[in-house]
């Protein structure tokens, strides 16, 4: 049974680095901050919850395997609003996405073609 309970936890192990390299890839690699922060997100969900599952497998069940329980919670909860709020605040700045059949000059560029402080898009300048 220790067996199979290693080899479960090392492939759920695996399938997290193979997500989490997966989305470093394409956070280096998507042409525009929404691209980037659904790669960022497929980290924090599917990449975090599979290396945690992974190290509860293999921590049996204790106190360590509780604890990296809240752990996987409390990732899926702010992950999740993390991004959201990131994305709304580009958008609400002018970041318009990169959409198909459009030019690659307008990435990132604002929706009415001006230039913006970072402050602004969150609302902080007047």
């Amino acid at each position: 049974m220790d067996v199979v309970i290693s080899f479960a936890s090392g492939m759920l192990l695996l399938g997290g680095a193979f997500f989490i390299f997966a989305a470093g890839v394409g956070v280096l690699r998507l042409p525009d901050v929404f691209s980037r922060l659904h790669a960022a997100g497929m980290k924090d969900t599917m990449g975090s919850a599979l290396t945690l599952i992974g190290l509860m497998l293999l921590g049996g069940f204790s106190l360590v395997t509780v604890k990296l329980f809240l752990i996987w919670v409390l990732l899926w909860f702010t992950c999740s609003v993390s991004t959201h709020s990131v994305a709304r605040a580009a958008f609400l700045g002018g970041v318009r996405p990169v959409l198909a059949g459009h030019s690659d000059d307008a990435v990132g560029a604002p929706l009415d073609g001006s230039t913006t402080d970072s402050r602004d898009a969150l609302g902080a300048a007047e």
